[in-house]
């Protein structure tokens, strides 16, 4: 039986035909790549106005890149910012956009709170499956104080419109207890007493120093900006400071957070009956990216020791979560 032709050829006829057939090959898998490219990608459902209509109970408008949106003009509370009547369409507006996605639908919105209101209005997002991504001020000089609350989420258009909906309910709700928003928090005022630092710090699970009556407790944790190494001493940390003392304080506090520590953190803060009081960054350009939530709370020490350890614990269950396993 004679040999194969490329078997009998010599070695640089080989290669040429060898060169040719790769050529070829390279060809196939290009108009191939090029096929699955060109052809058209699976078409995201459009998101439903009359379904959303349905589920908040607010009329939607429809953007000519399909997004819905509702909206909630704050004209329930009378604002002056620097002294003049702001009037809604200046700047007091609620609202929220769905737009479709492969696997069902995304909500991004703001959301208009006064004081009194951010706890019952993050705590109705929590309890149907939003984000809380941001919380902080517009104005200054605002009376009553206002402040913006910026919620996100995905999953199934008709449960994020109706989350939306239970999140601006829960704010109607404090208003229509008490027309005006409140000055304060309520309950007792804090005075200066006796801590047992040691006790809190045990409870937190880290050293507290004592500076002038206030119990403070520093966690520091790295990270990169500009391509420097950088740590507590140029701001990374989550502190908490006790004032008053053991039977009545207050706590302040801060705590710094990857952007999937953040809902964790939030959430126990809130079941522990932390107020969240700004979630915001405090940098830009740095790695990873760290978030700082800032909490305020009243009652006896220990418990908002307790509180903050909370968050902690939930914090560390991410990041353990998130850490690769060996086998032994």
């Amino acid at each position: 039986m004679p040999a194969p032709v490329n078997a009998t050829l010599p070695l640089d006829w080989r290669s040429a035909m060898n060169c040719r057939q790769f050529r070829s090959m390279l060809s196939v898998a290009a108009m191939l790549a090029w096929a699955v490219g060109a052809a058209p990608a699976f078409a995201a459902k459009p998101v439903d106005p009359q379904m959303i209509a349905e589920a908040s109970g607010t009329k939607p408008t429809v953007a000519d890149d399909g997004v819905v949106r509702i909206g909630w003009s704050r004209n329930d509370v009378e604002v002056t910012v620097d002294g003049m009547p702001l009037p809604p369409a200046a700047g007091l507006g609620s609202w929220a956009a769905f737009t479709a996605t492969d696997t069902g639908a995304m909500v991004m919105g703001d959301t208009v709170v006064f004081q009194d209101e951010v706890d019952a209005a993050m705590d109705a997002a929590f309890a149907h499956g939003l984000d809380v991504t941001a919380l902080h001020n517009h104005f200054f000089y605002d009376s009553p104080k206002v402040y913006f609350m910026h919620i996100g989420g995905v999953g199934e258009a008709e449960s994020l419109a109706a989350g939306v909906k239970a999140v601006w309910d829960a704010i109607r709700a404090v208003r229509t207890a008490r027309p005006q928003p409140a000055t304060g928090f309520g309950g007792d005022t804090p005075v200066a007493g006796e801590f047992d630092a040691d006790a809190l710090a045990e409870i937190v699970g880290y050293p507290a120093s004592v500076n002038d009556g206030v119990v403070k407790i520093t966690i520091g944790r790295g990270g990169r900006m500009h391509g420097q190494a950088i740590g507590a001493s140029m701001g990374l940390t989550t502190w908490a400071a006790f004032s008053g003392g053991d039977v009545l304080a207050a706590i302040d506090g801060d705590f710094i957070m990857t952007g999937n520590e953040v809902q964790p953190v939030l959430r126990a803060l809130r079941k522990a009956g932390l107020h969240v009081v700004a979630l915001h960054n405090h940098m830009m350009g740095e790695q990873p990216g760290f978030y700082f939530t800032h909490v305020w709370g009243k009652g006896p020490a220990a418990e908002l020791a307790r509180g903050f350890r909370s968050a902690l614990d939930a914090q560390a269950a991410v990041d353990e979560a998130a850490a690769p396993h060996t086998t032994h």
